[in-house]
């Protein structure tokens, strides 16, 4: 049986994630004699993360003391307080906040101040999510962050009360979550105002990848498992067709009579997915 393997067109580094790694590599290159730290995982994969450890690039929690040098604040943004933190311990900072995510602080902050209930529709323990609330935060405490309908219903009555509703998403979070949040909240608002603040790149992935895997007979998905992007792409395909989430080719071996009884295969990845990290596994599908 010839196997026919399909890779999807939008598949692994967006354009936020790629301008973080590439910027963050040529500031080591261009300032060898400072020390380069980034401030939690630059993107959620770890081979990206070895790749900047032996480079020199330091992934820390909190910033040394001791110590000065340049400090990168990652692609899914930071608060207000940590650039402070940043600027009192006497370190250069490098924002490569993702110009997208910067969109949604925006718009959060800006829903705020107009009086607005603010809606984060994401996961609370998220990076992302965790600055969008902080930046909002400054101008008015009326936030909810609900990844979920189920996490809305237990704030109803004060949803209701406030009648005033506005809602960002994350940037990563599936088209899907973001209207059945919205169509809870319409029956509850006097006035409802909605940023669609999913970025294109994602949207564009999960379109592609949910017709890639309409003619398919199996899907693998390659991606951090910390990734929201990647887990939301399985997801939406595990109701389309069998899909399997791997973070590299090592694991297709746990699911080689699954692969071996497919003849279509469709491939995509996570926007924190290296492209060799992506061929590695087209490769190893090629050999079964």
């Amino acid at each position: 049986m010839k196997r026919n393997i399909k890779l999807a067109k939008h598949a692994g580094f967006c354009y936020g994630v790629k301008r973080a790694v590439l910027t963050t590599k040529k500031l080591k290159a261009e300032n060898s004699d400072k020390e380069i730290f980034v401030l939690g995982e630059l993107i959620h994969n770890s081979h990206v993360i070895n790749e900047l450890s032996q480079l020199g690039i330091h992934t820390v929690d909190e910033l040394p003391k001791d110590k000065t040098g340049i400090c990168v604040v990652r692609s899914h943004g930071a608060s207000p307080k940590i650039f402070e933190d940043i600027k009192a311990k006497g370190y250069e900072t490098v924002d490569l906040t993702c110009p997208d995510v910067k969109k949604v602080q925006q718009k959060a902050i800006q829903l705020v101040q107009e009086g607005f209930m603010l809606v984060i529709v994401g996961k609370p323990e998220h990076p992302e999510v965790c600055a969008i609330k902080a930046n909002a935060q400054i101008h008015g405490e009326n936030i909810i962050v609900a990844p979920d309908v189920q996490t809305l219903i237990h704030f109803e009555q004060e949803l209701k009360e406030h009648k005033k509703i506005g809602v960002v998403v994350q940037t990563t979070q599936r088209i899907e979550n973001l209207k059945s949040v919205v169509d809870y909240l319409v029956p509850l608002a006097k006035e409802l105002k909605v940023f669609n603040t999913i970025c294109a790149s994602t949207s564009l992935r999960q379109t592609e990848a949910r017709n890639l895997a309409k003619e398919s007979d199996l899907m693998v998905v390659v991606g951090s498992k910390k990734s929201a992007n990647t887990t939301h792409l399985a997801e939406i395909l595990t109701d389309i067709t069998p899909t399997i989430h791997i973070e590299t080719d090592e694991e297709l071996k746990n699911f080689e009579d699954l692969i071996k009884k497919s003849q279509n295969i469709g491939v995509t990845a996570g926007a924190s997915t290296p492209d060799a990290i992506i061929e590695n596994v087209i490769e190893k599908l090629n050999q079964y």
